[in-house]
């Protein structure tokens, strides 16, 4: 199998990648200086046996152990906090026709209903992994779309994906549906099937039937009900949280209060959380405190919530018009409280956005741009590794450290500056000690799945 990537390591069970560079938040044990405004650390890396063995100086292994590198960076493997592997790859079939959530919803549940067969969701998340796999990720939890009677077909083309991709990807899944589903019979059937799929109790804090508030009567009750399923089953929470352009919606304190009320043991993840940065900077403060007390952790999702908020109005007639914000949480303010943030891939080619490929660092590099994460860059590299390693309890990712497994992304850029400024196109993807192939699979493959309408209009 061909390896492609700017060098070729070497192949032996016992070798060194001399002189890289590593950001020196990645490196816990190695006790090595970093320097200049990026914080990077220079050092020699030895690989045997599929693990690190040693991180070292720069220049302190014989050359004849491994290449001279010239300062490439060198990442651990790269993880999504946040996916839909089986949204993904249906635009083509699929448009959202005004870029918007109600467009994007108005076109995945006719879609879904009709099409997501078994063979369809797996070979369209088939695909997605082997995106995810080529450009260096090493773990996605993923939301499954949970309205029933999808879960039937759903959950067990995910438990054979997890069996297949086992030792290349770990796999996680999440419920999604409406919160109102568990208010009834429904929701009791779909937290018994996600336990015994080894899964996270997800859900939107949206409901089946539009409300005329974004925070209706029966929100809390509904909310009461998953917290005791969860509960009893011993299960985390993965909630989509107040993904809106209204600062009316305020779930996400009440899902803190409830969850610090109750005492809830399990961990609970808070995606999107988009109309917090819409807020008073007071209703802001007392938010993050009531996050920070009950223990919740935040993943953003830049890239798709640029794509989705903010748009209109829509019509033959209506002008054209310029977004007014950029769609994106408090990021920089609930770090800075003491909350865990990581950034998340979300959808690719699907409705809720039509761009993407499974690349957490191009996701990373799009969140740079968009939140400016930059000036310094600190630590924020640690969004897309140590940061989601530590929500997902994978402690085997996120860092470069003695003993780990050998998962690497090898890049040609010296600093995050290049890495930013140039696509990452010919990255060494090392997994277990060696390299992979990074050859993308070809969207054709798909196109009897996906270019349906193309194909009979």
């Amino acid at each position: 199998m061909p390896v492609t990537g700017f060098f070729e390591p070497p192949i032996s069970s016992r070798y060194a990648l001399r002189r890289i560079h590593v950001p020196a938040s990645l490196l816990p044990d190695a006790k090595l200086p970093g320097q200049g405004l990026d914080d990077i650390v220079s050092c020699d890396l030895v690989i045997e046996d599929g693990r690190i063995a040693d991180v070292t100086p720069a220049g302190t292994v014989a050359e004849e152990l491994g290449p001279d590198l010239d300062g490439s960076m060198v990442l651990p493997g790269l993880l999504d906090a946040h996916a839909h592997l089986d949204k993904g790859h249906i635009a083509p079939r699929a448009s959202n026709r005004t870029g918007d959530l109600l467009g994007a919803a108005a076109v995945t549940g006719p879609d879904r209903a009709a099409r997501w067969h078994a063979e369809d969701v797996y070979r369209r998340m088939s695909f997605g992994l082997r995106c995810a796999y080529a450009k260096g990720v090493v773990a996605i939890r993923t939301h499954l779309d949970s309205l029933a009677p999808q879960p039937s077909i759903t959950f067990p083309v995910f438990r054979r994906l997890r069996e297949e991709w086992a030792g290349r990807i770990e796999l996680q899944p999440s419920t999604i549906q409406p919160l109102d589903v568990f208010l009834g019979e429904e929701g009791t059937q779909l937290a018994d099937r996600v336990a015994e799929l080894g899964g996270n109790l997800g859900s939107s804090t949206k409901f089946v039937t539009p409300m005329s508030s974004l925070v209706p009567p029966e929100f809390d009750q509904a909310m009461e009900r998953i917290f005791t399923l969860a509960e009893e089953r011993g299960l985390d929470l993965d909630l989509h949280v107040d993904e809106a352009s209204d600062p009316e919606a305020r779930t996400l304190i009440r899902i803190a209060r409830l969850a610090e009320k109750r005492g809830f043991k399990g961990r609970i993840l808070a995606g999107h959380c988009c109309a917090l940065a819409l807020q008073t900077d007071e209703f802001i403060e007392e938010t993050m405190r009531a996050c920070k007390e009950a223990g919740i952790d935040i993943v953003s999702l830049p890239a798709v919530n640029l794509y989705l908020q903010s748009r209109g109005p829509f019509g033959s007639n209506a002008p054209r018009r310029t977004p007014r914000w950029r769609g994106v949480t408090v990021l920089h303010e609930l770090k800075a409280c003491g909350l865990r943030v990581a950034i998340g891939g979300d959808n690719v080619r699907d409705p809720f956005y039509a761009y993407g490929d499974h690349d957490m660092l191009e996701t990373f590099a799009q969140a740079v741009k968009i939140a400016h994460l930059d000036h310094p860059y600190d630590d924020w590299i640690r969004a897309v590794t140590a940061v989601p390693a530590a929500i997902m309890q994978l402690p085997q990712f996120g860092h470069v450290e003695r003993g780990r497994p050998a998962h690497l992304v090898v890049l040609r850029a010296r600093d995050f500056g290049e890495m930013l400024a140039r696509f990452q196109a010919d990255r060494v993807v090392i997994r277990h000690g060696k390299a992979i192939d990074t050859t993308l699979p070809d969207y054709r493959e798909l196109d009897d799945l996906v270019r349906i309408e193309a194909a009979t209009s």
